[in-house]
C-alpha cells in the first residue's frame, strides 16, 4: 500500500515548500480553498517528479475536513499531515481566523488521527505570535471549551480579542491567541494519540517571506529586528523544517512545539532585549 502525505494550505508557501522535501515514493495530497492554486500546485510537483493530488477543502468546516481525510485514506496509508493552513491579521476579522486557525486545528486532528496507524505523525503549525501573548489573557479553561462547545470557545475567542483597539489590532490579537492555542492542543493530542502510535507536534514559524507573510510585514513584522540574522525567513527553509519533524523517522520528537523563527523570540526577550 502507498504511503500518503496530506498539507493543508498546500498550494503555495511553505506547505507548498514542505511538499518539495518529501520522499518522491509517497502520494502528495495538497489541500486548500482555491482550486486552481492546487491544481497548478500539483501540476508543479508532477513536473518534478512526485505523484500529488488537489483537494478542495475548507478546514474550519469539519465535514470538509472528514471529505479530505476520507480521500486521503483511499490513496493509500496516511502516514504524514502537515496542517499549515491558517489566516493572518491582515487577512480576515476574529471569528474567521478564530474558526480557521484554532478549529481547523481540531478538525484536522481529530479527523485524521480517526485514519492514521501507529508510525504515523500531525504537524499542526502554529506561530511565534503565540509566545508574545500575556500570560493573564491566556485561558485553557476557554481553550478546553472546543472539545465540548465550539460556538462558546469561538465566542470567547472573539471577546478576548476585543481587548485591543482597532481592527487590525483585534485581528492581530485573535492571531496570537488562535496560535497559542494551537500550540496548547497539538501538544494535548501528542499524549492522546501517542497511546496509539500516532505522534503529533506543532511548529512555530517566525515571519516568512510568503504571500501571507508579505502581508503582515509592515505591521506585524516588529520581531524582525530581534532575529539573530534580523530577516524575514525563506519558505523553503520553513518547508524543510516542516518536512524534517513530519518525517516517520523522527520519532521521539512529540508532545512540543518547534519554534523555527530565526531566534527572534529569544531575542525579544533575553538577548536583544531593550534596556
Amino acid at each position: 500500500m502507498a504511503n500518503v502525505c496530506v498539507i493543508t494550505g498546500g498550494g503555495s508557501g511553505m506547505g507548498l515548500e514542505a511538499a518539495k522535501f518529501m520522499p518522491k515514493d509517497k502520494i502528495i495530497v495538497l489541500a486548500g480553498r482555491t482550486e486552481s492554486k492546487l491544481q497548478k500546485a500539483a501540476a508543479m510537483l508532477g513536473e518534478l517528479g512526485f505523484t500529488a493530488h488537489a483537494k478542495v477543502c475548507d478546514t474550519s468546516k469539519r465535514e470538509s475536513v472528514k471529505a479530505l481525510a476520507e480521500f486521503a485514506s483511499s490513496l493509500g496509508e496516511v502516514k504524514n499531515v502537515i496542517n499549515s493552513a491558517g489566516l493572518s491579521p491582515a487577512m480576515a476579522d476574529p471569528e474567521t481566523i478564530v474558526r480557521v486557525n484554532a478549529l481547523g486545528t481540531v478538525y484536522v486532528n481529530e479527523e485524521f488521527s480517526k485514519v492514521m496507524n501507529p508510525g504515523s505523525v500531525i504537524v499542526d503549525v502554529a506561530s511565534n505570535s503565540a509566545y508574545i501573548l500575556p500570560k493573564i489573557v491566556i485561558s485553557k479553561k476557554i481553550y478546553a471549551l472546543a472539545d465540548t462547545n465550539e460556538e462558546e470557545f469561538v465566542r470567547r475567542m472573539v471577546k478576548r480579542s476585543h481587548l485591543a483597539k482597532g481592527d487590525y489590532q483585534r485581528s492581530g490579537f485573535a492571531y496570537s491567541l488562535s496560535k497559542n492555542f494551537a500550540v496548547w492542543y497539538s501538544a494535548k493530542c501528542a499524549f492522546e494519540y501517542g497511546r496509539r502510535g500516532i505522534r503529533v507536534v506543532s511548529l512555530s514559524p517566525g515571519l516568512i517571506a510568503t504571500d501571507m507573510g508579505n502581508l503582515e510585514a509592515k505591521d506585524g513584522g516588529m520581531l524582525i529586528p530581534f532575529s539573530a540574522e534580523e530577516r524575514m525567513g525563506r519558505p523553503e527553509e520553513l518547508g524543510f523544517a516542516l518536512a524534517t519533524v513530519a518525517d516517520e523517522r523522527n520519532g521521539y520528537l512529540a508532545g512540543v512545539d518547534v519554534l523555527v523563527d530565526g531566534g527572534s523570540t529569544n531575542g525579544m526577550k533575553e538577548y536583544k532585549k531593550k534596556k
